[in-house]
């Protein structure tokens, strides 16, 4: 079986693939001075009550924008799988040229999303990630990365703004029944959760706009079903598209 690992800078999302099929999917937080061996003991034992022998993983591809935690994984899976790690980074085989200033500076988890959708759609698409940062990602109808748009994550949003007030208290995210907050906390919701819709339809439009032909919008990351839910900007709704994205490339390079 194979292990995929997208190594976030808010969690790590795991995966076991049998074959073409996605048994299982898990998130852990990310903690940045873990020890292999620390995460090992995690990883192993959310294994073993999800019911996979650990001895049936032969295979890790893994995909990180944290860089102290890229070599922890990749000693991890060498000593307790057995596996040497396929690490996606600078010339690694994915299906799709990048056509930007300077393609080694783009996060390996966008060129993963990116690949995974091509793959999977065969056209023009936006890929919309929903996590610590809202990544905006676009292929062309020929398969290039050409670019896209960052912004702060919803979360992260929120989380400056109950830190930098005095009066405003955390909030659990979700969508509020109205735009009218009649509480600070509905008031609250309803900025975070339909300014990002906002903020996904305004950016959306605008590369829409830029492209030859429709693009297909896919919504993938943490927050993807909060956020989709209001919105009908997005064609599909994809949770785990960067954990397919490294099973295909994978796949693509150990072929």
């Amino acid at each position: 079986m194979l292990l995929v690992i997208d190594i976030g800078n808010t969690s790590i999302s795991l995966g076991i693939y049998d074959g073409d099929k996605l048994k299982i999917s898990l998130r852990v937080a990310t903690v940045l001075h873990r020890m292999p061996d620390e995460y090992a003991s995690l990883m192993l034992h959310l294994l073993e009550i999800n019911g996979i022998d650990r001895k049936s993983i032969d295979k890790v591809a893994l995909c990180s924008v944290v860089p102290p935690l890229t070599s922890t994984f990749e000693d991890l899976c060498r000593k307790y799988f057995n596996a040497d790690p396929l690490t996606i980074g600078a010339g690694t085989k994915t299906g799709v040229k990048i056509r930007m200033d300077n393609p080694r500076e783009v996060g390996a988890d966008r060129i993963v999303n990116a690949a995974a959708a091509f793959h999977l759609y065969h056209t023009a698409c936006i890929v919309v990630d929903l996590g610590t940062g809202t990544t905006f990602d676009t292929v062309s109808a020929s398969g290039e990365f050409i670019g896209g748009a960052i912004a702060p994550g919803i979360n992260i949003a929120a989380e400056a703004l109950t830190s930098r007030t005095s009066m405003l208290p955390r909030i659990e995210l979700h969508a509020p029944e109205k735009a009218i907050g009649t509480s600070t906390v509905k008031a609250m919701q309803s900025g975070m959760v339909f300014g990002y819709v906002g903020l996904i339809e305004g950016i959306v439009g605008r590369i829409r706009k830029e492209l030859p032909s429709p693009p297909t919008v896919i919504a993938t990351g943490g927050y993807a079903e909060l956020l989709a839910s209001e919105t009908k900007v997005f064609d599909a709704v994809s949770p785990d598209l960067t954990l397919f994205g490294l099973r295909l490339i994978y796949y693509m390079n150990r072929a």
